[in-house]
């Protein structure tokens, strides 16, 4: 096995008894909803709620990203999967008792759908930061890779076995199955015991750990950028999964079963996908790649929207289940690599926010549209959409962080104060000093915009670079941190190599050291 393979990170036994665990989960998450669809597809009629199951479940992700991933940087990572995969029994085991017993109607359906997403909300951020901790950093590609393929893999499996299950048992049983692939997960957590030294460290405050995240996405462009390629390709592509029950009972004429086999297909084009993606990556940039996929949902689409062959769209699928891999892996190993440590989880959970959030607002307007238009004018207009965000890669493409130096970097000199601050003191402002000398002022201040961006990514929340009026030459920055914790996190974490070489460039622009000052608020309290 090669050690860039996309199997890699499974000869390390601790992410590989981790990722068989999720891989069974994944299945039980698919199943769930294959099972809620066909469920509300007999009881209801309507487009719209069908399509709803998909907003109900990744509607949680949206609301609760964010303090999912400060939870997963702040806590026992382990303990946390642990409590939370706990819940998502309790509520698999109602469902079951209530669907068996003829208890379930859509509206509690698709409030228990919500609470099962919950629970996924809190479970991803933390998987996706356990991750580096388990494999090497030049295997996280791989390890994404690989997360591809589990959750393609159950798509394959999962609505094939809830499509038979259904058929001949009833949704019940699905239920109670994704129930047991929780308590499966639950269990191999609960045998898994990192060493503590992999808990160390003063965690943050969680209100401040919510906020720093966001200030780091707000404040990141390359960050930006990925989370608006991922918009523009979801957004469009989430008609698939919500029109696709659709497609099956009414222009195929197809059971519960010919709907499990048109989601496999998607599932075995996605495994292909991520088993062709290290010869695709080392052939093709990121853009050409995500250009290839935009194409090929289109193309998709229309067959969809225009055919009712069964053939002719289990064999469209195919092309779909690979270009969604293509996009999803590679942008999310984009979002891997680039996030530095002390962020990751918050990160990738605003990418998880996105990539719910841009799933179930499609849904529910593909789902709408198709209730007023039909779904051969829903899938056209998909397509057209689709087709569209293809475009914009010629003005936002994905940024090429190659040459970005995304390790740790601590290289700013330990402050010596008179004054012995607590560590929730605040605000701080702190002052740069440059002497600069004419020739090199335009050149001076527009390198300095990196090092703005640098100062609010890792703490700050004001920044402003000032000219001395009785001094020409003389430039003073100056940017407001909320506490003197934070500002203390920013010297001992929070930095890396690209931060300093931001910061090395403007300093090689002014004519001497410069002169930093911390001026402690004489009130009491973080902005």
């Amino acid at each position: 096995m090669r050690a860039d393979s996309a199997w890699a990170p499974l000869r390390i036994a601790v992410y590989r008894n981790l990722w068989l665990a999720l891989l069974a989960s994944n299945i039980g998450t698919w199943m769930q909803t294959v099972g809620a669809q066909w469920l509300l597809v007999e009881q209801s009629g309507t487009d719209t709620l069908v399509a709803v199951v998909q907003t109900a479940s990744t509607l949680p992700i949206v609301l609760l990203a964010l303090p999912s991933g400060a939870l997963a940087d702040t806590l026992d990572r382990r303990r946390l999967l642990i409590a939370v995969q706990a819940f998502l029994v309790a509520v698999g085991i109602l469902l079951t008792a209530l669907t068996v017993t003829g208890h379930m109607p859509p509206a509690l359906l698709l409030t228990l759908t919500f609470a099962l997403g919950a629970g996924q909300a809190l479970t991803a951020p933390a998987w996706q930061a356990l991750i580096p901790d388990l494999v090497p950093r030049p295997q996280l590609a791989s390890a994404s890779a690989l997360g591809a393929i589990s959750m393609n893999l159950a798509r394959a499996v999962g609505p094939a076995v809830a499509g038979v299950l259904i058929a001949r048992t009833g949704p019940g049983v699905v239920f109670a199955l994704n129930a047991c692939t929780f308590a499966l997960f639950t269990w191999v957590l609960w045998r898994w015991h990192p060493p503590a030294a992999d808990l160390a460290g003063v965690p943050e405050r969680f209100a401040a750990a919510v906020r720093a995240g966001g200030r780091y996405v707000r404040h990141s462009p390359v960050v930006r950028r990925i989370l608006l390629r991922a918009t523009l390709f979801l957004v469009p592509g989430s008609a698939l999964w919500a029109l696709l029950p659709l497609v099956a009972s009414r222009r195929l004429g197809l059971g519960s079963g010919g709907y499990g086999l048109l989601l496999a297909a998607v599932g075995v084009g996605a495994v292909a996908g991520a088993l062709l993606l290290p010869r695709l990556r080392a052939r093709w940039s990121i853009n050409t790649l995500l250009l290839v996929a935009g194409v090929l949902f289109t193309a998709v689409f229309a067959v969809l929207g225009l055919v009712r062959s069964e053939v002719a769209v289990v064999l469209a699928l195919l092309p779909a289940g690979v270009a969604w891999v293509l996009v999803l892996s590679n942008v999310n190993a984009a979002m891997q690599l680039f996030l530095p440590n002390w962020v990751r989880a918050r990160g990738l959970a605003v990418y998880q926010m996105v990539f719910a959030g841009a799933q179930a607002a499609g849904a529910l307007a593909w789902g709408a549209l198709s209730d007023a238009a039909g779904l051969v004018v829903a899938h056209v207009a998909a397509a057209a959409v689709m087709l569209a965000g293809v475009v914009t890669l010629r003005w936002w493409p994905m940024l090429d962080t190659a040459a970005m130096n995304r390790e740790p970097a601590s290289y700013w000199p330990e402050p010596h104060l008179e004054l012995d601050p607590d560590d929730h003191d605040g605000p701080v402002l702190v002052t740069v000093a440059y002497p600069v000398r004419a020739e090199h002022e335009q050149e001076f201040v527009g390198a300095m915009e990196a090092v703005r961006r640098s100062r609010l990514r890792t703490g700050a929340v004001q920044w402003g670079l000032f000219r001395d009026g009785e001094e020409p030459g003389r430039f003073v920055e100056a940017y407001l941190v909320p506490s003197w914790d934070e500002h203390h996190r920013q010297h001992t974490g929070r930095l890396t190599g690209a931060d300093r070489l931001a910061e090395e460039r403007a300093l090689a622009l002014a004519d001497g050291p410069p002169h930093a000052t911390h001026l402690l608020s004489a009130g009491r309290g973080p902005v």
